[in-house]
């Protein structure tokens, strides 16, 4: 488990605003989500909605700290958080009567990001 200071060293490198600000909220409450976003973006993972239905159970909210991709059917009623996803994704999670939340706006609703699965 990576460290609050590495956190710190880490974020100094970070250029975007909206993602310094992000890890800084979640550094105390969510460290484990905070090490993900302090990584290099380019590490960041993109995930297919097909393994986001093989990993997910019904009713789930799934966090996704890269982008989300249309590869795949979503057949399960979730939530997915991520940090973004493409249009084609966005309509088949629509479709599957799903949701998707940015991080930016589920954090001011569920700022510890509490009963959030993650999805690496």
């Amino acid at each position: 488990m990576i460290s609050k200071t590495q956190i710190e060293q880490r974020l100094r490198q970070k250029t975007n605003p909206l993602v310094v600000d992000t890890i800084i909220k979640l550094k105390k409450t969510n460290p484990q989500i905070a090490k993900i976003l302090s990584k290099p973006r380019k590490l960041w993972p993109s995930v297919n909605l097909n393994q986001i239905n093989d990993f997910a159970k019904e009713g789930e909210q799934i966090f996704v700290a890269g982008k989300v991709l249309s590869s795949g059917e979503l057949n399960k009623k979730i939530k997915i958080i991520s940090w973004g996803a493409s249009e084609n994704a966005i309509k088949k999670i629509k479709k599957s009567k799903s949701e998707f939340s940015n991080i930016k706006n589920e954090i001011k609703f569920n700022k510890e990001l509490k009963g959030v699965k993650i999805l690496e």
